[in-house]
């Protein structure tokens, strides 16, 4: 490992740290190198290059809106033995606490960046003689450029202007394909068949304007630093703000400064609650298809309550 870090980053020395970390996905190492410490996502799977190439565009996205704190990604690489690596930034993390205000605003920053752009862009083209330049271009659909991993599983990211669609065909509809296949579970097919019905009226008089979302934020994918937050393990796409906060309430790890600090800057539209709900219909579904039928009940209340 230690030459082949060598080669592809170009360093002359290259040592194993004793720092180690891993999720349910991965298994990752820190490495000193004479350029830095680095940080080295290992997965023997064969699709893993996916999942890393798609994870590298996702925290490359969020360190150009310089908003909030991600390790910078250096390279996606072959691992020795198959499968694939992500190398990046090393960052000395710990348990987020006196910085969770402090992540609530710049998640809303983070989220309202590429409205500021359009904007601005809407403003120059306002100002007559004003040729003005801004440094990105403003996004006016939803997806992204790349397929990205929520867990292993890949996320559709194909371009839609209607984000209503995009969510119920390519995020919803994938997972619920994944359980028919699965357990073909009839009543799971049947509330899904009912629920696209009800979909749009959840977004009566919603102007939603892409966002880009880290697309994975629970408590397990966030921490800090003595400079503040840092989020991480990305599944990146433009969507709607409120689709983050969908699985960072479901397992803790956010404190109400953290709430509080967000919607001072993002307020809660009407229908807020009812929303979340059919956005953590995803993450349900998505740890049913990865961890099995403990999640069905989940799955199915929501799908429940959401036609009630």
């Amino acid at each position: 490992m230690e030459a082949l870090l060598k080669r592809e980053l170009g360093c002359s020395s290259v040592k194993a740290t004793g720092h180690s970390g891993g999720g349910c996905i991965s298994q990752g190492q820190s490495y000193d190198t004479d350029k830095g410490r680095v940080f080295v996502k290992v997965n023997p799977k064969a699709e893993a290059k996916r999942m890393f190439e798609g994870e590298m565009a996702s925290l490359t996205a969020i360190l150009k809106t310089g908003t909030v704190k991600v390790p910078k990604p250096i390279k996606v690489l072959d691992a020795p033995g198959g499968g694939s690596m992500l190398v990046m930034e090393h960052v000395d993390m710990r348990y987020l606490s006196s910085h969770a205000a402090k992540l609530g605003s710049q998640l809303a920053d983070m989220h309202l960046e590429n409205k500021k752009l359009g904007d601005t862009l809407h403003k120059e083209a306002s100002t007559v003689g004003k040729g003005g330049q801004i440094d990105r271009p403003f996004v006016n659909q939803f997806g992204f450029d790349v397929v990205t991993c929520c867990g292993y599983l890949p996320q559709v990211n194909d371009w839609q202007e209607d984000w209503v669609a995009f969510y119920a065909q390519q995020r919803i509809q994938p997972q619920m394909d994944m359980v028919e296949k699965g357990s073909g579970d009839r009543e799971a097919l049947e509330l899904w068949a009912a629920l696209q019905l009800k979909i749009p009226d959840l977004f009566r008089d919603l102007d939603i304007v892409p966002a880009l979302l880290h697309g994975d934020l629970w408590g397990g994918n966030v921490a800090e630093d003595s400079s503040g937050p840092i989020i991480f393990d990305p599944a990146s796409f433009y969507g709607h703000s409120e689709y983050e906060l969908a699985i960072a309430g479901m397992f803790g790890g956010f404190s109400s400064t953290f709430y509080s600090a967000y919607h001072s800057r993002i307020p809660k539209s009407p229908g807020f609650e009812k929303r979340l709900q059919l956005y953590q219909l995803f993450h349900y579904l998505n740890h049913w298809n990865h961890f099995g039928s403990g999640y069905r009940g989940s799955s199915l209340n929501t799908m429940r309550n959401l036609l009630k």
